[in-house]
């Protein structure tokens, strides 16, 4: 644990030690919301962020108890591992459709036309986006998971925000019209139903169930691959016993780690973690990647084992904010690995790894793109 400087200047407590990251992550009094843990004075300080980021700032993601609660319960029942495993099919097919129209070619970007295509394909399914609009949403994702606090809000963040803000009034306008038998229109029902759901916590819950729900999978299949291709033992193993897959997918959760950091978290007293007192009023931010090659924590932290037996990542967080889409995730990395297997026994690195470049973001760790050949 450690002080460090935000790119904005301020002042935070890094956590890269895996006790202490999972600790944080279960203490009630180290808040996401900074009005449950700052003075005015104090959050008259905060730099402030432009109106487009406005309802980012009321899903569950960044909410504390009773909002957190009421907000994860609205959406809770539609990431339940019973009804994932109900997807299974869908998202078996999806994947066969992606890998087959470029059967013919030899090569593919992975990143480009499998990672992001399979769980974008899937969470727009759910939430009832059209097909047709689903490559707005990976350009706008691009420019709005770039400025996600503390990183600064540039001028092309701002502008997909709102590009985002108003594409979800206009289905939101829609569903109350017409409505569906999927996620938008449930929760456009429950704003209507009362004080469940405000204008701005509607937004900002299909917001972070579009974003986070395919950016972090995405990141796992695409990462994933890179590193079973960098271990032909452990890529060779797998496709030996595909009974490993389950076990394989939390090896690479854990070893390639999607979300690189948590969204910062502030002391709402003081706090003792790690036997360090954290001030009340100071910010958190905990290193998920650290913990998840903690030596202290795995044997072997930065080796691939996919039969590792003990295997307690924290890549889902943990606590009242673990992840509601870990089920999600867990079914399309299995099934988007099975398929990538099966179709492609060849498949191997179109570029040096040296080549490849990864995504600027100080939240998510991916690559920008993944050339292969098969």
């Amino acid at each position: 644990m450690q002080r460090a400087a935000l790119p904005d200047g301020q002042a935070v407590w890094l956590l890269t030690r895996y006790a202490d990251v999972e600790a944080a992550f279960a203490h009630p009094r180290l808040v996401k919301d900074p009005r449950n843990a700052l003075s005015p004075a104090e959050l008259a300080r905060v730099p402030a962020r432009p109106e487009a980021t406005r309802y980012t700032r009321t899903n569950m993601l960044v909410r504390d108890p009773p909002d957190h609660t009421r907000l994860r319960r609205l959406v809770s029942k539609a990431f339940t591992p019973r009804t994932v495993e109900q997807l299974r099919p869908r998202v078996g097919a999806i994947a066969d459709e992606l890998l087959g129209a470029v059967a013919g070619r030899g090569e593919m970007d992975l990143i480009d036309e499998y990672a992001f295509p399979l769980p974008i394909t899937v969470i727009s399914e759910m939430l009832g986006v059209p097909a047709a609009d689903r490559d707005r949403f990976r350009d706008w994702s691009d420019a709005i998971l770039a400025a996600i606090p503390p990183q600064p809000v540039t001028p092309a963040a701002s502008e997909a925000l709102e590009g985002l803000r108003g594409y979800m009034e206009a289905r939101f306008e829609e569903r109350r019209r017409a409505p569906a038998d999927d996620l938008i229109t449930g929760l456009v029902q429950a704003e209507e139903a009362g004080d469940k759901l405000s204008r701005e916590e509607l937004q900002g819950m299909v917001y972070a169930i579009l974003l986070a729900g395919y950016e972090t999978t995405a990141h796992l299949i695409g990462s994933g691959a890179l590193a079973l291709l960098r271990h032909p033992d452990q890529l060779a193993k797998l496709r030996a016993d595909p009974a490993l897959m389950p076990s394989a997918v939390e090896e690479l959760l854990r070893f390639c780690s999607p979300a690189a950091t948590s969204t910062l978290r502030y002391a709402a007293e003081d706090v003792v973690v790690g036997g360090v007192v954290i001030p009340k009023g100071d910010m958190v931010l905990v290193v998920i990647t650290a913990a998840n090659r903690d030596p202290a924590r795995f044997p072997s932290p930065d080796s691939l084992d996919i039969t590792r037996a003990d295997n307690q990542h924290l890549a889902f967080g943990h606590g009242i904010h673990y992840c509601l889409g870990a089920p999600l995730a867990r079914v399309e990395g299995e099934i988007a690995f099975e398929t990538l297997l099966r179709r492609m026994p060849d498949l191997r690195l179109g570029v040096s790894p040296e080549a490849l470049a990864w995504r600027p973001s100080f939240v998510l760790r991916g690559l920008a793109s993944l050339p292969v050949r098969f």
